[in-house]
């Protein structure tokens, strides 16, 4: 069975993820899957999306993953801890049995990669002293989020928004227009008029509206620089370095495999132009 490189998020966004990834480990095998039947994420109990991840988690390990990125916020906040504590120490049997049983042998443990807002890069670069977090009501309520925001927003005040219609806008493939603009600007609007210089993007969707983010930020404080932060890359290099520590490169040429819960046609179409 092939070695991959497992990724997955509650749809499309995690591509943005697997982009840089990309980027950093060109010659990889990749496996992604769109839990896309159920989502978003980030209004859904935090026991759903635990349960999502385990049976993720599951199909892909049988499926050739030997690492997982969890490329969604939201579903990181909810459950690394728990995939952690049930497939990442192979000291545990319980684990040893699991993850030796998932994999058909091949791994005896799991290494997670999640994703975590940008709020340490943002607050060593605002100039106002405010940094603006875009995320879902998932990720913004998780004590993940809230213990990262004061370990590293000491000295910088941050304001928040949920990406209201943020998720669904990409999910359909409208990540720019009129209609996505004025959707952006609901959200947006409110942490540029608190003085954020700064906009940290605390969804894996997010990135993919990124240029229109920029646009509307220009159009609403054409007299303030605005600095968008992606957290994408510092994940891409962050799995460049445990898959080197874990010898898990392999460098067998490229390949995706893709896999979605409800209708792939986004997901594929998406994949192909990044």
């Amino acid at each position: 069975m092939q070695n991959m490189i497992g990724i997955f998020d509650s749809g499309i966004g995690g591509l943005s993820v697997f982009r840089e990834i990309r980027k950093l480990l060109p010659d990889e095998k990749y496996i992604y899957f769109s839990d896309n039947a159920h989502c978003p994420y980030g209004e859904k109990p935090k026991e759903y999306i635990i349960d999502r991840a385990r049976t993720i988690t599951g199909f892909m390990l049988e499926n050739g993953a030997d690492i997982i990125v969890v490329a969604c916020n939201t579903a990181t906040a909810a459950a690394i801890g728990t995939l952690r504590a049930e497939y990442s120490d192979p000291a545990d049997k319980g684990v040893y049995d699991r993850v030796m049983r998932l994999t058909g042998g091949r791994r005896d443990h799991i290494l997670f990669i999640g994703m975590e807002p940008a709020i340490k890069p943002a607050a060593a670069l605002t100039g106002t002293g405010v940094v603006g977090v875009l995320a879902t009501a998932g990720t913004l309520n998780a004590e993940k989020y809230k213990d990262t925001r004061g370990k590293y927003a000491d000295g910088v005040r941050v304001v928040e928004h949920i990406g209201k219609g943020f998720v669904e806008l990409v999910e359909s493939g409208q990540t720019d227009g009129p209609e996505t603009e004025a959707v952006i600007a609901e959200s947006l609007e409110p942490l540029l008029n608190e003085g954020a210089d700064t906009i940290v993007l605390g969804c894996t969707h997010y990135p993919f509206l990124k240029d229109t983010i920029a646009k509307v930020a220009s159009t609403l404080t054409p007299d303030r620089s605005i600095t968008i932060i992606d957290p994408a890359p510092a994940v891409a290099r962050h799995t460049l370095d445990l898959m080197t520590a874990e010898g898990t490169i392999k460098r067998e040429g490229f390949s995706l495999s893709l896999h979605a819960s409800g209708n792939p046609a986004i997901l594929e179409n998406m994949a192909g132009s990044i």
